[in-house]
């Protein structure tokens, strides 16, 4: 019987009769699930700074040859969500969990015990890489087509994950490492992937009926003028801000300044420029990390009641590029302790809308998996691209970081207004239209 109803339910599903419960126990939960998941998709990169700095002084290799590791990661994560995205499309959102899921806990343990680079490269860069970005899509996706009022707010909670991960993965090596050695370290982040991975994959209950037939890659979409404007937005965004992503690890030795990717790159600057101590410098980071927390479901509610999802997003982002350029006049303790705070919240506020922003530009949710992978592709090849960039204008500035500093900002700057734009295709030039 339960077979009969949903596939009469597949046949009656039209985009325009569909009502999202816009709340509910279940709804709230699939919200928590995609949190856990955006925790280890994201949260879980965060850390890698640290883990690049055991590999350089264990390994004797360069720091350049190791940031690979950690960029494959990321990108691989992004790339394969367009799978992913269509899997979950066609109704198998929980069997793509469920191997990420996997692949992300093995990945880890096997890190855990590699001896070399290429072992490392296996283990962390392509195997866990891989893992996240299959259980990324299924959970964000999932969560949002259970929301339409409510969406950015719901969906903003999700993104908290980021946050949420990006204190717990970075503290949780960093601050064992001594205590218990490295490769227990990285076992005990590994529970921490498998407790996220199982609540997460559990509570995953897709809502909508599977779309079976269709492409991998919905090519039209880029025909849609706001999409398209949305999808480069978001490739200046993170070709800017994650340039520098992998050098947390520079903290515990002298180091040029660099303003690369702000988030990140606090604790270089604390520990080189104003004389934090590594201990200090980290904390810098995780109080980065931490703030951009409780930004997200404030600029959640600001979408669906003031702004909407893509202006709010867009002046996210505008504010994101000035800290880029207001970090140049830090000079002080004090003065890096209030950064660090605003820097959180204004990061925050960039990405805290991104799911509810692009829901908006997806009228049928049964396609909302491919379309949200799609983006995340595009992302992806942007963070590949976006240290090789900054070096090459370091290199080209002799060594001195301030031109990459305004490289940043006034990329990110860009993204902003590329995102306007993608708002203004949509509704037209009106300055107060809710977008």
């Amino acid at each position: 019987m339960g077979h009969l109803e949903h596939a009469a339910t597949a046949v009656n599903y039209t985009p325009e009769t569909d009502e999202p419960p816009n709340g509910g126990a279940r709804a709230w939960l699939q919200v928590f699930a995609s949190h856990l998941m955006n925790a280890l998709a994201w949260g879980y990169a965060a850390a890698y700074g640290v883990y690049q700095l055991h590999y350089t002084e264990t390994m004797g290799l360069p720091r350049a040859k190791i940031s690979w590791i950690g960029s494959i990661q990321i990108f691989l994560t992004s790339a394969i969500c367009t799978v992913s995205g269509r899997l979950t499309d066609a109704g198998y959102a929980r069997e793509s969990a469920i191997v990420g899921s996997a692949m992300a806990v093995f990945g880890t343990f096997m890190t855990s015990l590699a001896k070399t680079y290429w072992q490392i490269l296996l283990a962390q860069g392509v195997c866990t890489g891989l893992g996240l970005g299959l259980l990324f899509i299924p959970a964000i996706t999932v969560a949002s087509t259970y929301f339409t009022t409510k969406r950015s707010f719901a969906m903003s909670i999700a993104a908290m994950g980021t946050g949420t991960g990006s204190v717990v993965f970075p503290a949780t090596v960093q601050y064992l490492i001594p205590r218990v050695g490295f490769p227990w370290a990285v076992r005990c982040s590994a529970f921490v992937v498998l407790t996220f991975a199982v609540a997460g994959v559990a509570l995953l209950k897709p809502r909508l009926p599977p779309r079976k037939s269709g492409p991998w890659v919905e090519w039209g979409a880029f025909k849609e003028v706001p999409y398209l404007l949305f999808a480069a937005g978001m490739f200046l965004l993170f070709w800017a801000l994650y340039f520098g992503f992998f050098y947390v690890s520079e903290s515990m030795r002298p180091s040029p300044r660099s303003f690369a990717h702000v988030k990140v790159q606090i604790n270089v600057f604390a520990h080189t420029e104003v004389g934090f101590s590594s201990t200090g410098s980290v904390a810098l980071l995780l109080i980065t990390n931490a703030m951009s927390i409780p930004a997200r479901p404030a600029v959640g509610y600001i979408a669906d009641n003031v702004l909407g999802p893509l202006n709010t997003m867009a002046t996210g982002i505008f504010l994101l590029g000035t800290m880029f350029f207001a970090w140049t006049g830090v000079t002080t303790k004090t003065g890096l302790y209030v950064f660090s705070v605003f820097f959180g919240i204004a990061n925050g506020a960039a990405q805290g809308v991104f799911p509810g922003a692009l829901a908006s530009l997806t009228k049928d949710q049964q396609k909302a998996g491919t379309r949200f992978g799609m983006v995340a592709a595009v992302i992806g090849c942007a963070t590949l691209a976006g240290p090789p960039t900054a070096g090459a204008i370091i290199d080209a500035s002799n060594g001195s970081f301030f031109w990459a500093q305004l490289w940043g900002g006034t990329v990110i700057i860009c993204a902003s207004l590329t995102v306007f734009a993608s708002r203004f295709s949509k509704t037209g030039w009106k300055l107060k239209k809710f977008a």
